[in-house]
């Protein structure tokens, strides 16, 4: 019940940034696919269908495939044996940082670097250590400004960023969403919240401890384009 009410929480966060949310039908036999961004990554010119490197995901596709059909875009798909789970996936301008981590591997990002490359775009992988998602310990907030924590502060691929370093005892809000000009924040993380905000940035909090505990953070819930 309380995920519930939290998630109702997140959607007006989204509302108020001026999205419009399209809300998609529950799926009992996929629990996790209220984490949406992971199973497919939408550009301006092209919808991916990913191929989530949990098995137990994968069935996902479909439901997500038809709502995607909705939309004026071309669909291109990851095939076995690439996996990508888009949580792995940033994008800056026209060019995509792809995480290899244990749900995405590297036949997952060559796939994604070949389609990119077909629409205009790069892409350049980042081997993780300890997160489990590439956005779990970085987001971009527009305006090179790179949220980030750990691993990702000193990594050279990230250098040409303005680095807004987060605490450790606050990794958990690495995991930031910039949209329209706004910023959500998780609840509960004041030292990040307020060096986004001295960052320039309007905040929105917003409280998501419940699906904190399955790893899952403010990008994790919606697929935002």
């Amino acid at each position: 019940t309380l995920a519930q009410d939290q998630h109702k929480g997140y959607i007006d966060a989204l509302k108020k940034c001026g999205l419009k949310v399209t809300i998609l039908d529950s799926d009992e036999n996929f629990p996790d696919s209220t984490f949406i961004e992971d199973v497919c990554l939408i550009t301006p010119k092209c919808a991916i269908i990913t191929n989530p490197g949990a098995a137990s995901r994968r069935g996902e596709t479909i439901e997500i495939s038809k709502a995607i059909e909705e939309l004026d875009l071309p669909v291109e798909r990851i095939q076995n044996s690439g996996t990508l789970d888009a949580g792995d996936i940033m994008m800056v301008n026209d060019h995509y940082f792809a995480g290899l981590s244990d749900r995405t591997n590297i036949e997952g990002a060559s796939q994604l670097n070949l389609i990119l490359k077909k629409y205009g775009y790069t892409s350049s992988n980042i081997t993780l250590k300890s997160v489990l998602h590439l956005k779990t310990g970085i987001s971009y907030l527009e305006n090179n400004n790179l949220l980030a924590f750990g691993e990702f502060l000193n990594h050279p691929a990230l250098s040409v960023f303005n680095l807004l370093a987060v605490d450790p005892d606050e990794s958990y809000a690495a995991n930031s969403v910039w949209i329209n000009g706004k910023v959500l924040v998780p609840m509960g993380f004041s030292k990040t919240n307020e060096m986004i905000k001295a960052a320039g940035y309007q905040t929105i909090e917003v409280n998501v401890s419940e699906f904190r505990k399955l790893d899952g953070g403010l990008s994790c819930l919606s697929l935002r384009f």
